[in-house]
């Protein structure tokens, strides 16, 4: 199975990708652990090309991050597309609540010499996610109806779905 999880910084796409990762037995690939090299260097255009075109030719995985740029890419590959579609109220409130939490410390999911970090661009590329990323990302999942597409919208929206994999083993 090859599930994507995208959506913006502070939805819980990490979180779930994680623990739906242990629930599936599936591999998880954070591709901010891939795209920042240390001390937030950001990867060469046609390398993070090449190595999104080899990640989504693995038999299996779960990748979670949005990379608009590349989106295409892991959509074409995905079996199941789960948009996390969350207020920015939330996701504002997580990435500053991540920001203190890590202070001066590397998250799981990004790569050594990245210590957590916040910027007004940041927060704001966050708070404006849904009305500048949003449309287009519903747009391109309307050109894959093929797909199972799931779109979460709240936190208990994506705890109850873990549940019910967990309970059912499947994801339906």
């Amino acid at each position: 199975m090859k599930i994507m999880v995208i959506g913006s910084s502070g939805s819980g796409k990490s979180t779930f990708s994680r623990e739906l990762g242990e629930i599936l037995s599936l591999p998880v690939y954070h591709l901010d652990l891939y795209y920042w090299k240390p001390g937030w260097i950001e990867t060469p255009r046609a390398e993070w090309d090449d190595f999104n075109r080899q990640l989504v030719a693995k038999d299996q995985w779960i990748i979670d991050g949005h990379y608009g740029r590349t989106l295409d890419i892991r959509l074409q590959a995905a079996d199941v597309i789960i948009f996390f579609d969350i207020s920015p109220v939330i996701t504002t409130y997580r990435v500053i609540k991540r920001r203190v939490q890590y202070h001066g410390k590397t998250r799981p999911d990004l790569n050594e010499g990245c210590p957590e970090s916040i910027d007004w661009p940041f927060i704001k590329y966050g708070w404006n996610f849904r009305k500048d990323k949003r449309p287009n990302i519903l747009k391109k999942l309307e050109e894959h109806v093929d797909k199972k597409i799931i779109i979460i919208n709240s936190p208990g929206e994506a705890r109850r779905l873990l549940n019910k994999i967990r309970t059912d083993g499947v994801l339906d």
